[in-house]
């Protein structure tokens, strides 16, 4: 079981968010608070890049940057058009070239590759390379070509300029058998990751499903002489599993090996944070060792204990997430949920607001513009004004399934729990310019309104929402903070503020 010595003892940052950086030469993980899953890290010199699925979120493929594996910050998203939900990417570097594999899903179910020739930019629409597999690991071969390793077990050639295929996937590892008495969601074999070092080629993979039971998702490995095969899996398999549900962390999936500057290696990985589905799955690292007959095992580190720091020149951590509208931070903080083509023409900042034209009926289907955070509780507050037939509100927004706040309209206020929308009576005294305040504090929501900003008047209604997550709804997504407009017309919002609470 996790200590309670380190219960709630990460350090504070920008508006008291949380951080890993403990300021003495050690972190405490998770080192990406909140959703932020399936990560894939690049090594480019003494710099790190990473990205995650980011799902129903666009623009996406957000790309973080970090000297030391430990302080990240933000570079910019990635794809800004719509093929599905986005799921887990690999992130590489060929020839001096940069590429992202990943999947996308739903309305067409294939795999895509975006490149640029800078990490910052710009990047290329999308193409489709034509695979129905998931979760790609791009690999090259002792002659250069290149493949991707695919779910299942499946290869793939690509041709030399890795934007399309040569040929049709083939089965060539069939996973690691876990113990069948083990509790686990399902098999899943997925999230291929290939690594070149020494005689060996190393795959490693998550098996035992997503979410579900807390020990179910679990890290494994295998080796090869060849790109093809035959694999060996590896006797340390599980390298990563959550054996008990006491554990701080769960579910854990999709790891990545990556060096440091002192040439110590290390895993970065997924995890669901115990009592905390909400947040979805962050990321983690570990140290791995390497034994002397070419195999690598975790280093014996406790995830939920601080741990030495990697080598590497620490900076910044993320950033303030409290938005004046003065510059856009859209694709950086800020995505329309389900967002496609036309929504990029939805919104512009003027005269210190963000100007959002309205869109659908309620929060399900108005594509709400949200963030992903990490902190077990926090304040939002967001200053409307609305035009006479648009609707605005503040929520926590899971999906259109599941989403709670507070929104007002020209003759209503609007409660959003459980994903349904309720209409009451506005207070004569509240006009369509108003001020919204969201409180959650470890799953409690908590609404709050203002005529002028400063008096302000509880709403009659508090709402638990521990369970808005992924094994509820499913999703794969996190509960983040939101703005809606519906209706017609336009709403312009001003001063967002973020303050996350001890």
């Amino acid at each position: 079981m996790f200590s309670d010595a380190v219960e709630g003892g990460w350090p504070r940052g920008v508006e008291g968010q949380r951080k890993a950086d403990l300021g003495n030469g050690t972190f405490l993980n998770p080192i990406m608070q909140g959703d932020h899953p399936d990560p894939s890290i690049l090594k480019d010199g003494d710099d790190y890049y990473m990205t995650f699925s980011s799902f129903d979120a666009y623009p996406g493929l957000v790309i973080w940057h970090s000297r030391d594996l430990v302080n990240w910050q933000p570079i910019g998203a990635a794809l800004f058009k719509n093929v599905g939900s986005v799921w887990a990417p690999d992130l590489v570097r060929h020839q001096g070239r940069y590429y992202i594999y990943f999947p996308g899903i739903s309305p067409n179910r294939s795999n895509y590759v975006i490149w640029a020739d800078n990490i910052r930019g710009p990047w290329s629409e999308p193409i489709d390379l034509k695979l129905t597999r998931i979760d790609p690991g791009h690999a090259v071969g002792p002659d250069g070509r290149r493949y991707l390793f695919l779910s299942a077990g499946e290869l793939v050639q690509l041709a030399d300029d890795g934007l399309s295929t040569v040929g049709s996937p083939k089965k060539i590892y069939d996973g690691w058998k876990y113990p069948a008495e083990w509790v686990v969601e399902t098999f899943a074999q997925e999230g291929p990751k290939i690594l070149k070092r020494g005689g060996y080629y190393y795959m490693v993979l998550a098996e035992g499903g997503t979410a579900g039971p807390p020990t179910g998702h679990m890290i494994v490995a295998a080796r090869s002489k060849t790109i093809e095969g035959p694999w060996e899996n590896s006797p340390f398999n599980p390298i990563l599993r959550t054996e008990s549900r006491d554990e701080r962390w769960w579910s854990k999936g999709h790891g990545t090996l990556v060096e440091d500057r002192s040439g110590k290696w290390w895993m970065v990985y997924h995890a669901y944070e115990n009592g905390y589905y909400t947040l979805g799955r962050q990321t983690l690292l570990e140290p791995i060792e390497w034994t002397a007959d070419g195999w690598f095992r975790v280093a014996g580190s406790d995830p939920a204990q601080p741990i030495a720091k990697p080598a590497g020149t620490p900076g910044p951590h993320g950033f303030a997430f409290s938005d004046d509208f003065s510059t856009s931070k859209m694709g950086v903080q800020w995505s329309f949920y389900a967002g496609d083509a036309g929504d990029r023409q939805r919104y512009r900042y003027e005269n210190g607001a963000l100007v959002l034209k309205a869109k659908g009926t309620s929060p399900a289907d108005s594509s709400p513009l949200w963030f992903v955070n990490g902190d077990h509780s926090y304040e939002l507050e967001i200053e409307v004004d609305a035009d006479p037939d648009a609707s605005a509100g503040l929520l926590v927004f899971y999906s259109r399934k599941l989403y709670a706040g507070l929104g007002i309209s020209a003759k209503s206020m609007r409660l959003h729990v459980y994903g349904m929308d309720r209409t009451s009576a506005k207070p004569p005294h509240l006009t369509q310019h108003a001020w919204l305040r969201l409180r959650n504090d470890q799953h409690i929501v908590t609404l709050d309104f203002s005529a002028d900003g400063s008096k302000w008047e509880r709403y009659d209604r508090a709402i638990e929402v521990s369970g808005y997550h992924h094994n509820v709804a499913y999703d794969f997504l996190s509960l983040r903070p939101a703005l809606y407009a519906s209706g017609s017309g336009e709403v312009r919002f001003r001063n967002f503020k973020y303050r996350a609470l001890p």
